[in-house]
């Protein structure tokens, strides 16, 4: 049975503060929901209806978590789904912790990208182009914001990320670092680049100053049209397209 104590701790993890404060998330929907019971990621309560239970009973007995039985009102009322017929899990975070890069590798580097949306939307893309390691400076959106597990479509599953100073770990990393700029060079005439960092901005004001010194290439998409820029992510999706293609 769903008890007040429970639907109050889950409403609870939809604010930052709490989150960080319990060290849990939550993930809603079945895509998403059955991703994450087969991932490395620990999952403490499944909060599910009848039929997401029938339909993953295998899944769900070798996860050994605690489960509980809902309507799809009640786990409507608990999520942000407008529409959950499925489920809605706990999640423990995982610890922040850095990686070493290897030399053969590209790597992604968000430098103040506030929004959930595009940060979610970013997670999904970098899934795509097979690129695992992340790194986001202090002020990027936070990676358990319910927004950005809802715009990851489960990718957030299969990615490594860490929160640090982008100063201190360019710096360590000392691989080639490829900044998206207005004023950079034409992506389109690359003929050839290394395995690094690619290195994307915040959406209004682009890379920061002094992260923007350890920018060892510029490199601008070309405009067609008027507009007068691209969204983060979609920018983000037009240097992996071009970086894979060009170190394949």
């Amino acid at each position: 049975m769903l008890s007040k104590n429970t639907v109050k701790f889950i409403k609870s993890l939809h604010q930052k503060k709490y989150r960080s404060e319990h060290s849990k998330f939550f993930v809603e929907g079945e895509k998403s929901v059955v991703e994450v019971l087969s991932s490395d990621f620990k999952t403490d309560l499944l909060i599910a209806t009848d039929s997401f239970l029938d339909k993953n009973h295998t899944l769900i007995s070798k996860s050994k978590i605690e489960v509980i039985q809902a309507t799809q009102k009640q786990l409507e009322s608990l999520g942000q789904y407008q529409s959950n017929d499925s489920a809605l899990a706990v999640v423990r975070m995982k610890d922040n912790q850095g990686f070493i890069p290897s030399n053969d590798e590209l790597i992604l580097a968000l430098d103040d990208v506030r929004d959930p949306g595009n940060l979610g939307t970013i997670i999904r893309i970098a899934d795509w182009y097979g690129i695992k390691n992340l790194v986001f400076s202090q002020q990027t959106a936070d990676f358990y914001n319910p927004k950005v597990i809802q715009s990851t479509m489960g990718s957030f599953t299969r990615v490594n990320f860490f929160y640090s100073d982008l100063e201190e770990v360019l710096k360590s990393w000392n691989l080639p670092v490829y900044g998206a700029f207005l004023e950079g060079e034409n992506i389109h005439k690359l003929s050839k680049v290394e395995p690094g960092v690619i290195l994307m901005g915040n959406e209004s004001k682009g890379i920061s100053q002094e992260v923007g010194e350890l920018v060892t290439q510029k490199i601008t998409i070309p405009a067609f049209g008027s507009a007068e820029s691209l969204n983060v992510a979609i920018a983000t999706a037009v240097f992996c397209d071009n970086f894979k293609r060009l170190i394949s």
